[in-house]
């Protein structure tokens, strides 16, 4: 890491490219790779791959220069899965050769990312995962499966994919990661409506899916130890996201209760201070979090913040349905439609109590993340695990 590279000579940096490139007259495109090939899309990446090899924590003087220089963003909400899953992995596994294809059009938002992990199958249970990757006589793999739950698979263009490449070696070995190709002939992707009325996920069904060789990341088998690496990534993004005081969901509820005092009681007011109290601590410990992160890889800290969002999430909503009275029973829209991004803070108090339900799976079932933070964390005896020397093909199905 440069220790050539401090706030100001970011600042330097910055400013040098909002001269070169002035937002006001600048598309938006042109002035994201121009970001990008300055550098200032994350500073702690290497040079050349969108940033510096700074520190981390350098990256908010950035942002903060470019906002109130009304630069364009490259819209993370809509490219979340590409940013906080996708690219650490590839940055961390990747070939030269991927890095320099996928990283630039990824972060710009020109091509959006989705993940091909959990399985009608094996959702909680990921490893034991039953999509075949068979190799072909040239070296490249052909993909029969089906994987669920995937949001924004209707509108990407990659996806990450964990498939079965041995099925005679116990579940976590047998596995491979690769990217493929969502526009690939044999991929179908179907809409999956959910309690909110929205298609957000999607069902996608992979018949004869041939990927290159040259498309997978890690070796061959290993990729359980790859996926690590996106899910513990995908834990931090989801719950770690900076926000500032009182924001999210529980300034929303904070608002109402300012602005409508005839909706208040005690028992209520006593209940939004709690959970106001329990999401600044969440929020400061996401600040925490991501300080650790400067210094390396995240780690299970990661699933004790994903725990907190989800449990917060579905305390504040329910608060703020009880807080509105009947007008909380309201639903504004059940339209069938397949949104690109879920917008908590932009619908109505029943979308959110409803949406807010998936919390507790997406990103790891709370109760797999119990067991993660109780046994990497806290240090407590492992579960009793049976399945774990036998191989994947002897397994109850």
């Amino acid at each position: 890491m440069s220790t050539a590279i401090d706030a100001t000579e970011i600042r330097r940096r910055t400013q040098e490219l909002l001269t070169a490139y002035p937002p006001a007259s600048t598309g938006r495109t042109d002035f994201l790779k121009a970001r990008f090939d300055a550098g200032l899309a994350w500073v702690h990446y290497p040079p050349g791959l969108g940033g510096l090899d700074a520190p981390r924590s350098l990256q908010p003087v950035v942002d903060a220069v470019l906002a109130a220089a009304q630069a364009p963003d490259n819209d993370p909400r809509r490219i979340g899965i590409g940013l906080g899953m996708a690219a650490p992995t590839i940055l961390g596994y990747g070939t030269d050769e991927q890095k320099q294809r996928f990283l630039r059009p990824l972060w710009i938002g020109e091509e959006v990312w989705c993940q091909l992990f959990s399985e009608p199958g094996a959702g909680s249970d990921l490893a034991a995962l039953g999509t075949r990757a068979v190799r072909e006589e040239t070296g490249d793999w052909v993909v029969d499966g089906q994987k669920v739950w995937t949001s924004s698979a209707h509108v990407a263009r990659w996806a990450i994919l964990i498939a079965r490449t041995d099925p005679d070696v116990p579940k976590h070995r047998g596995i491979s990661y690769f990217v493929c190709d969502m526009t690939d002939p044999g991929v179908e992707v179907r809409p999956l409506r959910q309690i909110t009325g929205e298609a957000e996920f999607n069902e996608v069904f992979l018949t004869g899916v041939r990927i290159p060789d040259s498309r997978r990341l890690g070796p061959v088998g290993d990729g359980w130890k790859v996926a690590q690496t996106t899910l513990m990534n995908e834990r931090v993004s989801i719950g770690g996201a900076r926000i500032p005081r009182e924001g999210g969901m529980i300034g929303t509820v904070a608002k109402t209760w300012r602005e409508r005092p005839e909706l208040r009681t005690h028992d209520l007011h006593q209940r939004l201070v709690t959970l106001w109290v329990e999401a600044e601590v969440a929020r400061l410990t996401g600040e925490r979090l991501r300080q650790q992160l400067v210094a390396g890889q995240p780690g299970p800290e990661g699933s004790g913040m994903k725990l907190a969002f989800a449990r917060l999430n579905q305390e504040i909503s329910g608060l703020e349905v009880e807080l509105l009275g009947d007008e909380g029973l309201l639903y504004g829209d059940w339209t069938m439609s397949r949104p690109e991004l879920v917008d908590f803070t932009g619908r109505d108090a029943g979308y959110r109590y409803l949406r807010s339900k998936g919390n507790s799976i997406e990103g790891g079932t709370s109760e797999v993340l119990l067991n993660i933070v109780a046994e990497r964390v806290l240090g407590l005896p492992v579960e009793p695990r049976n399945d774990k020397d036998v191989a994947w093909k002897d397994l109850a199905r």
